[in-house]
C-alpha cells in the first residue's frame, strides 16, 4: 500500500493518485506532527490543518490513526460544509479488504448506532425549539433584573444579601447550562449564530473564554474519562481517580496530597479552590487594572479555569461587558468579599456536584480504543428524569444521550432515550441510571474507593 499519498493535506490529489491503505499503516500516523484520520472509509492527512481547527488541535490529535466517523458526525451540525475543508486533505481510502472499523470493533454495533442517529435525524430530534430557549434565557434575565431591583430598594443588609446570593447563584448556574447549549451548536441551524451567542453568554454572563471552553470541553466529549486525553480527569495531583491510577501512584510512592482523605477534602474543592482566589482578584481589580471601573462580579466565575483564563477574559471582553451585566457595578462597590463569596461558594458547589456526578463514579482509565457508543457509555450515567432534575442539572441528567449526540437540543433527550436503551440492551452495553441523591453519594464513595486503593499500594506494594 504505497506511501505516495503522505504528502496530502495541501491540495486535492487527482483521482488516479488516490491510494489504498491498511489500518496497520494508518495507525502509525497518530502524532501531532503526523496526523491521519479515517472518516467513512476515506483517509485524510490533517497534519497541517489541525492548528487551524476551530475546535482546537487536541480533539483531532486524540483521534489520530483511528476511525473518526462518529466523532466527526457528533460534533458538526453541517457535515456537508465541513467536507469542503476535508476534500483537499484526502489522500486515499481504506483498502477493499479492510474492515470499516479499526482495532476489532463490533462493526454491527457501529452500524446500528449510526442507523439510530439517522432515525433521530428523521424524527427531527436535532431541531431546536426557539420557544424553549427563549423562555430559558428569559428566566435568567428575570432573576438578574430582580437582583438589581432588590439592591436598589433594599440595600445590602445581611438578609437581602443572602436572598440575593441565592437568586444570583441560580441565575449564574442556569446561565452556565445555557452557554453549554450554544457551545455545542445545539440551538441554531448555523454554527456562526451559535458561536456568536455562546461568546455573549459565556463571556458577558459568565466572564469566561469561549475559545478556552471549546478547546477543553470537546476533548472531554471525544475521549471521556480517558487519562491524558480528557482534561476533566487531569486533576493536577489533587485527586487520584478510577482503579488503575491510584495503584500506579501508590506503587511509585507519589503523594502530592493524602489521597486516602480525598473524599473529605473534595467538599472544599468547589467553594474554595475554584472561587476564593478569583473573588479576591475581583476586589483588587479596580486598583490593579482599571481604577474607577470595577470588573463585573461575574468575572469571578472563571475561578475553576484558573488565573490565566481570568486575565484572558479581562483582555478580550473589554469594558463593554461590565455594563452589559446586571449588578456589575453595585456588586463590586456594595458587596464585601464575604458577601460575594457566599454566591460564588454556592454556585461553584452547584456546578461541581452536577458535572461530576455523571463521570467520577464511572470507569476512568487509559485509552482502550472502543467504538463511540461503548466509550461514551463506559464514562457516563444518567440521573432519573423529573421537572426539577431537568431544570437543576440543565438536562445533564441525560448525560448519556448528551454524550452520544452532543449537538442535539437538550429538550429532545427524553425522546431519543428509549432508542438508546434498546440498542444498549441488544448488545449488552450497560445503561446506568440512578436517583439524584445517590449520584451525589456515589461521587464521595468513588473518591474514597480510589483513595483506599492508593493507600494500600503506597504502603504495601
Amino acid at each position: 500500500m504505497g506511501k505516495g499519498g503522505e504528502q496530502g493535506g495541501d491540495s486535492a490529489e487527482p483521482a488516479a493518485q488516490i491510494r489504498f491503505y491498511t489500518w496497520e499503516e494508518i495507525q502509525k500516523h497518530n502524532l501531532r506532527t503526523d496526523t491521519w484520520l479515517v472518516i467513512e472509509r476515506k483517509v485524510y492527512n490533517v497534519t497541517k490543518w489541525v492548528k487551524r481547527h476551530p475546535g482546537g488541535q487536541r480533539v483531532i490529535i486524540h483521534c489520530a490513526g483511528e476511525d473518526a466517523t462518529d466523532a466527526f458526525q457528533a460534533f458538526h451540525i453541517n457535515p456537508t460544509l465541513v467536507q469542503k475543508f476535508l476534500k483537499p486533505l484526502l489522500i486515499g481510502e481504506l483498502a477493499p479488504g479492510e474492515p470499516s472499523q479499526d482495532r476489532g470493533k463490533n462493526s454491527q454495533l457501529v452500524e446500528d448506532f449510526r442507523t439510530l442517529r439517522k432515525t433521530a435525524e428523521d424524527m427531527n430530534l436535532f431541531r431546536a425549539s426557539p420557544l424553549f430557549f427563549s423562555l430559558y434565557l428569559g428566566h435568567i434575565i428575570a432573576m438578574e433584573v430582580l437582583a438589581w431591583l432588590m439592591v436598589l430598594y433594599f440595600g445590602t443588609g445581611w438578609i437581602t444579601t443572602l436572598i440575593l446570593a441565592c437568586i444570583l447563584t441560580t441565575s449564574q448556574a442556569q446561565a452556565g447550562w445555557l452557554q453549554h447549549d450554544f457551545g455545542h451548536l445545539s440551538v441554531f441551524k448555523k454554527s456562526s449564530w451559535n458561536h456568536i451567542v455562546h461568546k455573549f453568554v459565556i463571556g458577558h454572563l459568565k466572564g469566561a473564554s469561549a475559545n478556552w471552553w471549546n478547546h477543553r470541553h470537546f476533548q472531554h466529549h471525544a475521549k471521556p474519562n480517558i487519562f491524558k486525553k480528557d482534561p476533566d480527569v487531569n486533576m493536577l495531583h489533587i485527586f487520584v481517580l478510577g482503579d488503575s491510577q491510584p495503584v500506579e501512584y501508590g506503587k511509585k510512592k507519589l503523594k502530592y496530597l493524602p489521597y486516602n482523605h480525598q473524599h473529605e477534602y473534595f467538599f472544599l474543592r468547589p467553594g474554595l479552590g475554584h472561587q476564593l482566589l478569583p473573588a479576591l482578584l475581583h476586589h483588587l481589580h479596580p486598583v490593579l487594572w482599571a481604577p474607577g471601573i470595577p470588573v463585573s462580579a461575574h468575572l469571578c466565575q472563571v475561578g475553576d479555569k484558573g488565573i490565566p483564563a481570568a486575565l484572558s477574559s479581562l483582555s478580550s471582553a473589554g469594558p463593554l461587558f461590565i455594563y452589559l451585566q446586571p449588578l456589575a457595578i453595585p456588586t463590586a462597590f456594595l458587596f464585601s468579599p464575604v458577601h460575594l463569596c457566599i454566591m460564588l461558594f454556592l454556585e461553584s458547589h452547584w456546578f461541581v456536584w452536577v458535572t461530576q456526578m455523571n463521570h467520577i463514579p464511572m470507569e476512568i482509565d487509559s485509552e482502550k480504543h472502543r467504538d463511540w457508543l461503548s466509550s461514551q457509555m463506559a464514562a457516563t450515567c444518567n440521573i432519573e428524569q423529573s421537572f426539577f432534575n431537568d431544570w437543576f442539572t440543565g438536562h445533564l441528567n441525560f448525560q448519556i444521550e448528551h454524550h452520544l449526540f452532543p449537538t442535539m437540543p437538550r429538550h429532545n433527550f427524553w425522546k431519543v432515550k428509549p432508542l438508546v436503551k434498546s440498542l444498549c440492551a441488544k448488545y449488552g452495553v450497560q445503561y446506568e441510571e440512578k436517583p439524584l441523591g445517590k449520584a451525589f453519594v456515589d461521587i464521595v464513595g468513588s473518591l474514597k474507593k480510589s483513595g483506599d486503593l492508593w493507600l494500600d499500594a503506597y504502603l504495601h506494594k
